[in-house]
């Protein structure tokens, strides 16, 4: 056989136009499905819209949730029904763990809170003291310069140094900031509640500025959506002020 036939019978035919373009569209259809399969079931982005999780997560803070933490769903399996179903179940959330979850009053709603309490604690405040099954959770204050540096990088005139308190909350084996009004013009004392069955008790880090388990209940577990792990960026943007605050500092940094 000559070069110049075997060369001919290797070359392919040209390909339509038509056929590129559904090859193309098919190879675009499988990225994406593969991408929504991650989002739905493995890791999904959030930003954080409030305060109420302050010193720990600003305004701003764009985060990676784990949603294998507590188990592996089936993807799409609460587009479906109203919740997900499980394929493969974990340890459940513990103590100190920050969650993303579905607001029990609105499940439009995202919400991102601390777990304080698990199922059967019996949770407690004291003059704005955790006590868990009757165990005082540790506060330790923070002292200045400390706390004033911290304070400062918050970069909100919502939370002077003057008006806020930091401490350090022992909760089990987390141990995590939170931040307190000095004003007290929030109540003090809460409780003492029992958490039921399949059910979480969730605060904020910011105690005196979040909406949580102490004014509207329970976390039912079937609304948790998975834990947050990391921060990948930071930045706010308030159109009406005219303010633009990027934090490259936090890119990378764990949340715990």
């Amino acid at each position: 056989m000559s070069e110049k036939k075997k060369d001919k019978s290797l070359h392919s035919p040209t390909k339509s136009r038509k056929e590129w373009i559904i090859e193309n569209l098919v190879s675009l259809g499988s990225a994406l499905l593969i991408v929504f399969i991650i989002r739905s079931s493995i890791i999904e982005a959030f930003k954080i819209p409030s305060g109420s999780m302050l010193p720990t997560l600003y305004i701003g803070d764009h985060i990676f949730v784990n949603k294998f933490a507590y188990g592996l769903k089936i993807p799409f399996s609460d587009l479906v029904t109203d919740h997900p179903i499980y394929l493969i179940n974990r340890e459940p959330p513990k103590r100190g763990d920050i969650v993303v979850f579905l607001y029990p009053k609105d499940e439009s709603i995202y919400y991102i809170k601390r777990v304080v309490g698990v199922a059967g604690d019996t949770v407690e405040m004291r003059d704005k003291v955790i006590y868990i099954n009757q165990k005082v959770m540790a506060q330790n204050a923070i002292e200045s310069p400390k706390a004033e540096k911290m304070l400062q990088k918050l970069d909100d005139p919502q939370y002077p140094i003057t008006k806020m308190d930091l401490f350090t909350e022992h909760l089990d084996t987390v141990d995590h900031v939170i931040m307190i009004d000095k004003s007290g013009y929030r109540s003090e004392n809460f409780g003492p509640v029992t958490v039921p069955p399949e059910s979480l008790f969730v605060m904020g880090d910011n105690r005196d500025n979040s909406g949580d388990s102490r004014f509207w209940g329970f976390v039912p577990m079937r609304n948790v959506k998975g834990k947050a792990v990391i921060i990948w960026n930071s930045f706010w943007v308030d159109f009406s002020e005219g303010i633009y605050n990027f934090r490259p500092g936090r890119i990378g940094t764990l949340i715990q």
